[in-house]
């Protein structure tokens, strides 16, 4: 089950499971739209991976019980602000090369 993360890991900005501003790594690392285009460049900093936005979980019991009353959005906090010098130069190559062929 995916796991909807309350908020940006950078700039700790609430992402609430119905966000449109949520986006994820395919590790599920969660950061504000804001802060994957401005900081991140679309590098993740854990894996290189590149973002896409994340699903919004139904609210209501639509069908065989798949809604956020039975599976409901995760509240761990991950709040690792990025280093961005450090960053900048990890992701300096990588920004260039589209997600797909990292």
């Amino acid at each position: 089950m995916l796991e909807l993360r309350p908020s940006c890991e950078h700039c700790n900005t609430a992402l609430p499971p119905d966000s449109t501003e949520a986006m994820i790594c395919s590790f599920e690392c969660t950061f504000c739209k804001d802060c994957v285009h401005d900081v991140l460049h679309n590098v993740c900093p854990n894996c290189g991976g590149g973002f896409t936005p994340r699903p919004i979980r139904p609210r209501e019991n639509r069908k065989n019980e798949n809604y956020l009353g039975k599976y409901p959005a995760g509240t761990r906090v991950v709040y690792k602000p990025v280093d961005r010098e450090t960053h900048e130069a990890f992701s300096a190559a990588l920004r260039n090369i589209a997600p797909e062929k990292r």
